[in-house]
Parts: structure tokens; sequence; C-alpha cells
């Protein structure tokens, strides 16, 4: 059926509309596009120019050289050294990661392990960060990478540093060593460093490398480079070179470091020489001691368990962490309290039977028979124990402690070494506090002689003779400069001790080393004005039982090594213008003779700043001591005028 034109028209008409709206929509949508696309163009262009750049652009960390650290005439004691090594990016890698390791293990010395490592640290990092697969290669090695490139995707051959210690066990509980950043050294910063992220980075961890860490580790550098979608390096845009860390110069003499460890041989010791003029340690040592270089390339399970299990201890550094019973060194305090306090006058006659009965216990002399009348200066020279079991009665251990933390025994000394120990010099309310019991007399005794609750450190017993040497509170430093900037030394405040006080206890440890009867008559020096002082020590390590003092004494000799006595020895000279002051620590030794010895070479080889002449030492010895020194195996170190400033 045909439609009326009436209805052809209204159909027109509303088509139109239709067209109308639909048209309009359209205009309006394309309107507002183009008004949207001139506003981000127009008004947004740099917001979204500096996106575009930020997602091109990836900036990457430049690790910095470590500082350099010398001894006091510029010999290197640990320094950089080129470091070949192979890294892999996983993302360049593809898909094939543990083909293409497994066919790098066939090119340079990686193991199963060192395959399973690197992936499952590829795992804990973005997919475009290198991972150090191997280190410490040689030239041979990384050329042979080099040339197989093509078949390697994603490894790459790199140039770096790593750290070296070229005189290594000298100086490694000193210096200490470096390692890869673990989680537990991230674990020490609120805001880590964001170079401590770098994979194998080293970082302190012991020593002065871990004290002086933020000095020595410098400044991480940029660059810029530019990368496609999925973060390929293109190319390099810029580079902001890193800042080298500071470079240490310490106190230590590296020679007279090298004589200690020679000196000390394979015993279990410690020994620490101190420069009376201003606290600098010129010599610390423990022994045996370690190569640090073992732990910067990644100490081997044998080679560390060797280490751990040693019954020497090698990895303690006995010299600030060994903390021992002074034994009869400690009687410079118990005199030197007694004089202070006025209950002692230096002349003053007490008999010695051979033992003090204190209740029913005898406290016995280590002379059985005793060393009958007996003065300040014999006391000393021949080590009288009933004269100090009498004096320190009198004073009080409160007293006797006070005076050791005056002369530096129970002080923490702040230096940048690690694990330094406090030691102790007990009073009655420790006790209480501690061991939760009252203080007894027979307390006192024992530790008027050394023994009982007192610890001390080869450290603190070297500045405690320091101290009585000078009547300065001397403090033990072992910086002396940073950068060139020498450190400041601050003048040691006086004791104030009473003159005759120690004027009294000096003269004892004259006649000790020079008295025809003194305890180390035979460790003096014949040099003119080089007179040695000092006191020798001998503490128990077990004590004897009265069963066994009745079966008779037992030889320290006959006795298994770590049941013997411990021996020390704490010295300064000149006597009449003392410049150096010295302790030495023997771990069963079985007596103070071989640490007096050890005492008397190093403070001779300090003096004359090399090995001294025959004429030093008692006609008698004079052969003795030149097989000695022709048997010690002494390194050729020239001291330089001045520090070196290059970083290697």
């Amino acid at each position: 059926m045909r439609r009326s034109t009436q209805d052809s028209d209204t159909s027109a008409r509303k088509v139109s509309r239709r067209a109308l709206l639909l048209g309009g929509a359209q205009v309006a949508v394309v309107a507002g596009l183009g008004l949207r696309m001139r506003y981000m163009q127009i008004v947004e262009s740099g917001k979204y120019r500096m996106l575009a750049d930020e997602n091109r652009i990836n900036i990457r960390l430049i690790p910095p050289a470590r500082g350099l650290i010398f001894d006091r005439n510029g010999i290197l004691l640990a320094g950089n050294e080129q470091n070949y090594s192979v890294t892999i990016v996983r993302e360049d890698a593809g898909d094939n990661v543990r083909k293409v390791l497994n066919r790098l293990k066939g090119l340079i010395p990686i193991t199963d392990d060192d395959i399973e490592s690197t992936i499952h640290e590829m795992k804990r990092r973005s997919p475009f960060v290198p991972i150090t697969v191997a280190d410490r290669l040689s030239w041979e090695d990384l050329s042979r990478v080099a040339v197989n490139g093509p078949a390697l995707p994603g490894v790459s051959p790199s140039v770096g540093l790593s750290r070296h210690y070229p005189l290594d066990k000298d100086l490694a509980h000193v210096v200490g060593y470096v390692g890869p950043v673990s989680e537990r050294d991230l674990a020490r910063y609120a805001d880590p460093d964001p170079v401590l992220q770098i994979p194998k980075f080293q970082i302190g961890k012991t020593g002065v490398e871990l004290k002086l860490e933020d000095q020595l580790r410098g400044k991480a550098g940029t660059k810029q480079l530019e990368v496609n979608a999925v973060g390929r390096v293109m190319r390099e845009l810029s580079r902001t070179p890193p800042t080298p860390g500071d470079n240490v110069q310490l106190t230590i003499n590296a020679a007279l470091q090298d004589f200690l460890h020679a000196r000390l041989g394979n015993e279990a010791a410690a020994s620490v020489v101190m420069d009376l003029s201003n606290g600098d340690l010129l010599a610390i040592g423990s022994s045996p001691s370690f190569d640090p270089n073992l732990f910067v390339r990644g100490i081997s399970y044998k080679d560390y368990d060797r280490l751990l299990n040693n019954d020497h201890r090698p990895l303690v550094d006995k010299s600030v962490a060994g903390t021992y019973p002074p034994g009869s060194t400690f009687k410079i305090i118990t005199g030197m309290a007694a004089l202070e306090a006025g209950k002692l006058d230096p002349k003053e006659i007490i008999y010695c039977p051979g033992y003090v009965q204190l209740g029913n216990r005898r406290f016995h002399c280590w002379k059985h028979s005793g060393h009958g009348k007996v003065d300040l200066r014999k006391s000393l020279a021949q080590s009288c124990d009933v004269y100090y079991y009498e004096v320190s009665q009198r004073v009080g251990i409160d007293a006797i402690s006070a005076m050791a933390r005056k002369m530096g025994l129970g002080e923490r000394h702040e230096l940048p070494m690690s694990a330094i120990a406090a030691g102790l010099a007990p009073t009655k309310e420790w006790k209480r506090r501690v061991h939760k019991r009252d203080w007894l007399v027979g307390d006192t005794l024992n530790a008027a002689i050394g023994q009982g609750y007192v610890l001390a450190s080869p450290l603190q017993l070297a500045v405690m003779a320091g101290r009585i040497a000078t009547g300065r509170a001397i403090q033990p430093r072992l910086v002396r400069s940073i950068n060139g900037v020498e450190q400041p030394v601050h003048p040691a405040p006086p004791m104030n001790f009473k003159p005759f006080a120690v004027d009294g206890v000096r003269g004892g440890l004259f006649a000790v080393v020079n008295g025809e009867h003194g305890t180390a008559h035979f460790a003096r020096i014949e040099t003119e004005g080089m007179t040695m002082a000092g006191k020798t020590g001998t503490s128990q390590v077990f004590s004897i039982t009265a069963a066994e003092r009745a079966r008779g004494l037992i030889k320290n000799a006959d006795l298994p090594w770590n049941r013997r006595d411990h021996g020390l020895f704490v010295a300064f000279a000149p006597f009449d213008n003392p410049r150096y002051a010295l302790s030495v620590v023997i771990e069963h030794s079985g007596g103070s003779h071989p640490a007096a010895a050890i005492a008397r070479d190093l403070m001779l080889q300090t003096l004359y700043g090399g090995l001294p002449p025959l004429s030093a030492y008692p006609a008698y010895q004079r052969n003795e001591i030149k097989a000695a020194q022709d048997a010690l195996q002494l390194r050729d170190l020239a001291p330089a005028p001045t520090p070196a400033r290059t970083r290697a």
C-alpha cells in the first residue's frame, strides 16, 4: 500500500532530527578530543616530556674506590687492586640463563654452587641489574669470556677494584677486612647508602675497616643510560664520577709491627707498644694471626674451620678483646692505692713468712720459704705476695679498684678496633649485683696480687705502664691523620699523684729489671740512657687445691698446655725520661720469663728503630741473641718520607 504524502513528510522530519542530534554529538566528541589533545600537547607538554625521558633514561650507580690505609711512615696497609670479573644480565640472557651459565662454566672456574647462587641472586634483583658470577679472575680467563661473547648472551667481562692487604697477617686484627654487604650490615643503618645495594659491594667487617667505614667508603658516582622499553641499555648519556673514600694514616709503625709478630712467633700472645709523648700505638698485635685476604676473596669452609678450631684462637684480637688476670703486674695498683690513701710508707717493713693466715685458710706467697723483711722496693723487685696481702687489707678493695680505673684498667679505651674489652676492676657493690653475694676479705687478698675477679687486657696494661711512667693520664690513639689532616692530640692531664708514692713505685719497677735479685734482672738493657723498668706477672689459670699442694706442686712444664700459668710483663723506658711503654702477655707460658724477654727485644727495637747492637744485651746472652736475630724473618719495609696520596 502506498504511503500518503503526509506520512512521508513526518518520517523525513524524524530522520533529519536524528541525523542532526547524531552529528552534533559527533562534533562535540571531536571537539572534546581536540581540546584534550591541545591541553596535553601544549599545557602539560613538559610533564609528559619528563615522564617520557624517565622511561627512557636509567640511572645506575658507580662504586667508589675505597680509601687507602697507611702506617705512620706511608707504608700501604690496605689498598685496592684490579679485579677481573664476569657479570650476567637476566634480561639479556633470555630464557636460557642456566644454559648460558653452564656454558660459561666450561670457560672459567665456577662451580655448580656458584651457578645456583647466581640464579638465586637474579630472582632477587630486577631483570636488567648485572649480577656478578665470578670475580678475581685471571687475564686469561677474562680473555676467554670476551672471545666467546657471541655465544654467551647477557654475559659481560668487567674490570673493577677489590681490597688487598699487602702485609696480610701483621695487621689482620688492627686493620680488619672487608666483605660483601649482608642483611646484618644493612640493618646497622636507618637509611642505608644506595651503593650498599650493589651486588657484592665490599664493606668493612672488622677493625679499622669497620669502625671507619663511612670515611673509607667514599661516595658513589652515577651514569645515565638510555634504555629501550624492556630496560635494555642502548647507550650511555652522561657520567658523574664517584668520590673516592678518605685515606687514613694510622699511628702504627709497620716495621715494628712486623718485628712484634716475628718475635711472638706461634705463641698465643699479645703485645702493645705505646709512644708516651702522645699516646700513639706504635704496635699492637695478637698472635697467632690470619690472612685477611682470605675473607675478602671468600674463605673456604676448610680454612675457616681450621681458624675457628685452633686452640690458640687466631680470630680473637687478644690485644684488646683478651682479658686476663694481671697477676703481679697489678701490685703496681695495690701499692699506689695504699700509698695515695696514706696507709703505707715506702720504707715500712712487712715480714713475709711465706703465707698469710686468714681464718682457717692460708694465702701463700709464690716463694714458699718467704721473703723475710720486705719494704716497697723489695716487694716489687722480688714480687712478694704477702706484702700485698697485708697492704690490701689496710686500704680495701674499693680504693684499690678506684686506683685501677684511674690507671686505665676496668675502662674501655675508645679506638677504631673491634670488640674492645673493658676488663674488670671489681668492687663490693659489683659482687653483690652480679654474684648476689657479699665481698669477702679473701677476695681482697686475691685481687691484691691480680688474681680472683680482676681482669685486664694487654692494651690496658700498656696504658697502666705509661701512666705510672709519666704521672699523666695517657690515652691511646690509633688514627694519625685522615686525608692528610692531622688528628688532634690532646695533652694528657697530670694525675696528681703524691710524689713520694709514684717515686716509690717507680723505684721498685727499676729494681725488678736492674736490681741483682729482681725477677726480670736477666732482661735488663745495658745501653747507657736506655735503662728499662718493668714488672713481671704470672697468673694462675687453675687454682691449686689443698690436696694438690700436699702432694707437692707440679711444675708448669709438666702440665697440659692449657693448664699452665699465663706470663705477663709491663715496662717503660728510658727510666729517667720515659718515651715508650709496653705490655706482653703470653698465654700458658708457665711464667713471666718469656714475656720479659720479648718485652726487652721489643723495647730495644723501638728505641733503636731497628735491630739493636749486641752491646745492648748482657755479655753472657749475646751469642744466643745473635742466633735469634739471624733466625728472625722480617719484611723489607723501607719507610717513605710521607704517606702516598694517590688512590689505587
